[in-house]
């Protein structure tokens, strides 16, 4: 059995703020012990990806402890954010940089400086979909083939019950400004004239400042009882919300693939997303070429408004969506694909 040692987030099993990430991390970990690895997990406290000393300081003591010539596959979060102990460590460690969401641009030069020493010291880097390992080669000119993909998987689960009028609305996001539920609430406000209700599942506790904004915007715009923030969801809670939905909205201004697409597709729901960084690529296509949903662009209230009238009153691109929702359904891979990818990868590291 080889062994494997994991740098986690500490928070990466709180039911309290889950997150793709996250979920992404546990499920890999799961699979590859299955698979024949011994894994041996090292959840490390810290304001990842800004670090205090005693954060950077906390993993350098786990890392130095590691024996000479380990694997160790680090979350980016974590990795990308403290370069000198990545370098320092490059030399005697094998280390393998599983990045969820390239830090990297021109509002966070610091952390873009930080992120193109970590990953140079790396002897693999795993991207979590093409548009991100694409953006990795784009900000930092890695050798390419040192830098691979292993997309997220998804759990089988029974085709959701639609209505007819599709009026059942879920946005499934931790409720923070990148997630876009700000446009989403004006959109909403734009088509009140229609019947629907919206659910938005996620944590609370990230923006609270922001979620009260959204809160007063939904109270000015008379939306109270309509659009509902109902705190993060998990497990049989979160099957449950989708298996009551219609259609999967999603606003988010950058997304590295959006697990939530899948997730929703799984059940056959359609999906209106942002065409944002790597939500294209989770929503996919129909064996027939036909899009499972519809796609707008990021930041655009009127186009996304636009979107949702389409939906809710032309029964005909429903029935069209929901078709092609559910041939995608059969296309999907599952966590044990994910899961052999990335052992794939840990297998090429040089002994």
């Amino acid at each position: 059995m080889t062994g494997l040692h994991v740098i986690l987030p500490n928070d990466i099993d709180d039911p309290a703020t889950p997150s793709g990430g996250n979920a992404y991390d546990r499920r890999i970990c799961h699979g590859l012990a299955a698979s024949g690895w011994s894994v041996r997990e090292h959840p490390v406290p810290g304001a990842w990806p800004r670090p205090g000393a005693a954060d950077r300081a906390g993993l350098a003591r786990i890392l130095a402890a590691l024996p000479d010539g380990a694997t160790v596959l680090l979350d980016g979060l974590i990795a990308s954010a403290v370069p000198d102990e990545m370098t320092h460590e490059a030399d005697r460690l094998h280390l393998v940089i599983l990045v969820h969401m390239p830090l990297g641009d021109e509002s966070a030069a610091d952390l873009m400086r930080a992120e193109r020493h970590a990953l140079s010291a790396a002897t693999a880097i795993i991207a979590t979909s093409s548009w991100a390992r694409q953006r990795l080669l784009d900000l930092y000119a890695l050798p390419a083939a040192r830098v691979h993909v292993a997309a997220p998987g998804v759990d089988a689960a029974p085709l959701a019950t639609a209505t007819d009028d599709g009026s059942r609305l879920l946005c499934v996001a931790a409720v923070a400004p990148h997630k876009g539920h700000d446009v989403l609430t004006e959109a909403l406000a734009t088509v009140a004239d229609l019947p629907w209700s919206c659910v938005c599942a996620g944590a609370l506790t990230l923006h609270p400042g922001f979620v009260e904004r959204l809160r007063w915007r939904s109270r000015k715009h008379g939306l109270t009882d309509r659009l509902r923030f109902v705190g993060p969801r998990t497990g049989g809670d979160l099957d449950a919300t989708y298996a009551a939905a219609d259609l999967l909205v999603l606003a988010s201004r950058g997304e590295t693939y959006g697990m939530v697409v899948t997730e929703a597709l799984a059940r056959g729901i359609p999906v209106l997303a942002t065409a944002a960084n790597g939500l294209p690529e989770a929503l996919g296509r129909a064996p027939d070429g036909s899009l499972p949903g519809m796609l707008v662009r990021p930041d655009d209230r009127v186009a996304l408004a636009g979107a949702l009238r389409r939906w809710l009153g032309d029964a005909d691109l429903r029935q069209r969506l929901r078709r092609s929702a559910r041939d995608r359904r059969t296309t999907l891979s599952d966590w044990s694909a994910t899961a052999r990818l990335i052992s794939s990868v840990l297998s090429g590291v040089p002994a």
